[in-house]
């Protein structure tokens, strides 16, 4: 089944975005030999944690087109009706706009710009772990 991202809204792109990245997430966590279950997840939480996504955000806006930057845009001005505790609206909005731009991009077949986004979030996960 082929869906249409432009018909779409915006909490719906971040929706299948969420899924898209957690599997990114895993497959890297996989990819560097780190394989017991307990460690997996606490790796995996610091990724996809909002925070981070926020980060990912602003690192994001000066690699994307007038398109992409328009819809992450819309993912972060969408009224979602939940919220994590001990996480700031602005994060988790900035996070909510890397999610639809990450589904947007899926539903798209773009893995070019994926794979550039996850360089970019991976990039900076690597830098971390070796201080």
């Amino acid at each position: 089944m082929t869906v249409a991202p432009e018909k779409l809204s915006p909490l719906a792109l971040a929706y299948i975005g969420d899924a898209v990245y957690e599997l990114a997430v895993r497959e890297y966590l996989l990819g560097r030999g780190e394989a017991h279950n307990k460690e997996l997840h606490r790796r995996a939480v610091e990724l996809v944690r909002a925070e981070k996504q926020s980060e990912l955000y602003d690192v994001l806006c000066g690699l994307l087109g007038d398109e992409e930057k328009e819809v992450m845009r819309h993912g972060r001005n969408a009224k979602g009706g939940h919220q994590p505790p001990h996480t700031s609206v602005g994060a988790y909005r900035r996070a909510t706009g890397v999610e639809a731009l990450v589904g947007w991009l899926y539903l798209r077949g773009d893995k070019e710009k994926l794979q550039l986004i996850f360089e970019q979030l991976f990039a900076n996960d690597s830098k971390e772990n070796e201080q």
